[in-house]
């Protein structure tokens, strides 16, 4: 596929859940968003953390629970949807912090503005952007997160070549991604579907821990991974598909 058509059809697809119109980020991830959250890693007193309209249950991990955020640190979250790493990462770095969420769909983001605004989060700010191209200054931020994201932008590198430019020398990322243990299926890769339930995108693991060093990144370490399956999964996926947390830091 195109990357300009796969980009359409994850917009089209987030864009439903942010409208209310679909669910899940895959119709089989259920039974409810909650439940998903809990499933991948937040826990119960973090969902009381933010608001209940942020949570969407379209992660694969809960990158602020490793990111070891700090009091004042300027953070940006990538991919950020209704912004429930947001919500809970501005509650770590409190008000003399700032946590930017970087979403490329219009309604995801107008949805975390609303809800920033409703809810007080004065130290919150979203902008729509692709994570190829960042809305961000150079050697801006402290800390990037991002939250099974990276798996659906076309060319990693040039994604991490971008997460590598916004991070001031000796900045931290800590990414939580899907990735695979091998090959997958040529249809499964050419598959618009696919791309946007996040699997037709995930890059072999050691590629994927590769691009991060190539993009100029420094002790890039695996801090955990878990097989990642969902009920209805297509049975030649099922093993192939791994959730791994990431941190590397920026040595420059």
């Amino acid at each position: 596929m195109k990357d300009h058509n796969i980009k359409e059809v994850i917009k089209d697809r987030y864009g439903k859940i942010a409208r209310g119109e679909q669910t899940f980020c895959c119709p089989t991830c259920g039974p409810t968003t909650t439940d998903q959250c809990l499933a991948v890693g937040y826990t119960a007193e973090d969902l009381k953390l933010v608001p209940e309209m942020a949570i969407l249950g379209v992660g694969c991990g809960n990158p602020t629970a490793l990111a070891d955020l700090k009091t004042g640190e300027t953070v940006l979250d990538l991919g950020s949807g209704a912004g429930i790493d947001v919500f809970l990462a501005a509650n770590k770095v409190g008000n003399g912090g700032k946590v930017i969420g970087v979403d490329m769909t219009e309604d995801m983001v107008a949805r975390g503005r609303q809800l920033a605004q409703e809810h007080g989060f004065g130290n919150v700010e979203f902008r729509q952007g692709d994570i190829e191209h960042l809305p961000v200054d150079s050697a801006y931020v402290d800390v990037i997160i991002s939250n099974c994201v990276i798996n659906l932008t076309p060319d990693k590198l040039a994604s991490f070549k971008e997460i590598h430019r916004v991070l001031r020398p000796g900045g931290r990322i800590l990414i939580a991604d899907l990735v695979t243990a091998g090959e997958l299926p040529p249809d499964v890769r050419a598959s618009a579907a696919a791309w946007a339930d996040c699997l037709a995108g995930a890059m072999p693991k050691a590629s994927y821990l590769e691009t991060i060093r190539s993009a100029g990144f420094a002790e890039v370490t695996v801090v955990s991974e878990s097989p990642y399956e969902t009920p209805g999964m297509d049975e030649r996926l099922q093993g192939q598909i791994i959730s791994v947390k990431v941190r590397a830091v920026n040595g420059q």
